[in-house]
């Protein structure tokens, strides 16, 4: 966290200070994080935030990144399943942490701290869950390329980015979610040959 020389930063207010940024991400948007409205919420000094945050989309950063929006799903025995525990949260609507780092994906074109933000958030946790999932993969026999693998990397951050970026909610059916996963993120990892011929559906949602 950056800081300037002088008294020691008080850890509580650095952690009110982040949530009400979190807050006004979530509920308006990055365009409205200012330290005006900071302050006004949190009832600090602006010094404060300065002296913890040069700028707004240094506090962005902290605050965005402290988030893990991608978990790991414990093994559920196939790799098929695996990818569908991966991506169940699609069936629900954004949450507080969700929508302030959606607010940010646009901005984060241009600003080199907002991107490191949502690669934190995101990107990191996305490619260790991917990770851990092809490794179990590889202990069932059932190996990915390597090229493989990295498209499907690319594939799951892209409809991550369509939650955060689409219209209305970012949530889609169970059974759009199913699809996916059935027509599009196994046949990356998986040529059409090598699937069963079943589909084995686990619950979603």
């Amino acid at each position: 966290m950056t800081g300037t020389p002088g008294r020691p930063l008080s850890a509580e207010l650095s952690e009110q200070l982040l949530s009400v940024a979190v807050d006004i991400l979530a509920e308006e948007g990055w365009g409205r994080l200012n330290s005006d409205r900071i302050a006004a919420r949190a009832h600090a000094g602006k010094a404060g935030i300065y002296r913890r945050w040069p700028t707004m989309a240094v506090l962005a950063r902290d605050a965005v990144g402290r988030f893990r929006l991608v978990s790991t799903p414990e093994d559920s025995g196939s790799l098929r399943n695996d990818l569908a525990a991966l991506v169940e949260r699609w069936t629900r609507p954004l949450d507080r942490e969700e929508r302030a780092t959606a607010s940010i994906v646009g901005a984060a074109r241009h600003e080199e701290e907002l991107r490191a933000g949502l690669d934190e958030a995101l990107v990191r946790p996305l490619e260790d869950a991917v990770a851990a999932i092809a490794a179990r993969a590889a202990a069932r026999g059932e190996s990915i390329p390597l090229s493989r693998l990295a498209l499907l990397g690319s594939v799951l951050q892209a409809f991550w980015w369509q939650r955060f970026t689409s219209a209305g909610d970012g949530a889609m059916t169970a059974d759009q979610v199913e699809r996916v996963v059935d027509e599009v993120l196994l046949p990356v990892v998986v040529p059409s040959g090598d699937r069963p011929a079943a589909r084995t559906q686990v619950p979603v949602g």
